[in-house]
């Protein structure tokens, strides 16, 4: 079995709340996930960063964070699918790397697809004003493109309801 099949199964087990199993499968797997995240070809790495996600491996969101930084768009979009998946149920995990999150949002990260990842990561996290104000500014940003617009302004929208509810 591969890394992206164990990964898949990982992801089957844990949308089936077969807890026992996916501790068991994350056992199985833990070397090899963090040789493939060491790995220089980025194609590896993006593996290993999005099966932390599917393996709903809260474990080693320091590795997510490596990843945010890789070099590579593919590492970094696969670790963004992650933290978005993790965030689902537990913003802290948004709210532990949120200033990367702003940072690849911005106009910092060349590749537009990474900056959508990071400010649609950026809906699971708690209503914090900083972000809000950051993704107004990105949905009038005449700079960015019209996919970078749209998902800022919605997730703006979504984090301002958000914000309304707690009150």
């Amino acid at each position: 079995m591969s890394l992206q099949e164990a990964a898949a199964e990982a992801d089957a087990l844990a949308q089936a709340g077969s807890e026992r199993e996916l501790s068991q499968l994350r056992a199985q797997w833990d070397d090899e996930l963090e040789s493939a995240a060491r790995s220089t070809d980025f194609r590896e790495r993006a593996l290993a960063f999005r099966a932390v996600g599917l393996f709903r491996w809260r474990a080693k969101e320091e590795l997510l964070r490596r990843g945010l930084d890789d070099g590579s768009p593919a590492a970094r979009g696969s670790a963004l699918l992650s933290v978005e998946l993790l965030s689902r149920d537990h913003p802290s995990t948004v709210n532990s790397v949120r200033p990367l999150l702003h940072k690849m949002a911005s106009d910092e990260d060349e590749n537009s697809a990474v900056r959508r990842l990071a400010v649609m990561a950026l809906k699971n996290g708690s209503a914090q004003r900083d972000s809000i104000v950051l993704l107004e500014g990105l949905a009038v940003d005449d700079g960015a493109d019209g996919d970078l617009r749209r998902a800022a302004g919605s997730v703006a929208q979504g984090l301002k309801r958000k914000a309304q509810e707690k009150r």
